[in-house]
């Protein structure tokens, strides 16, 4: 039995993203908050770009819905 690695993930595209824009008096990413899993998270703090954890990410796509920048996008992986 072999294991399959994943092929489909959210990921942030760090040119685009500007949490100050989503939230210019909080700093929150939108897509952060929107992630239910919290596999999207500031970690580095309010006005700076999330991270995601691809490898728990289960590809509901909420934080793509929810980011109003566009800079959050599907990553395929062949």
């Amino acid at each position: 039995m072999s294991l399959q690695s994943k092929k489909t993930f959210a990921m942030v595209m760090y040119d685009i993203c500007r949490p100050d824009l989503c939230s210019p008096d909080e700093g929150k990413c939108a897509a952060a908050a929107a992630c239910t899993h919290k596999v999207m998270q500031q970690i580095d703090g309010a006005f700076e770009p999330p991270v995601i954890f691809q490898d728990r990410c289960l590809a509901c796509w909420d934080c793509i819905e929810a980011c109003p920048l566009d800079a959050v996008a599907v990553k395929k992986i062949s």
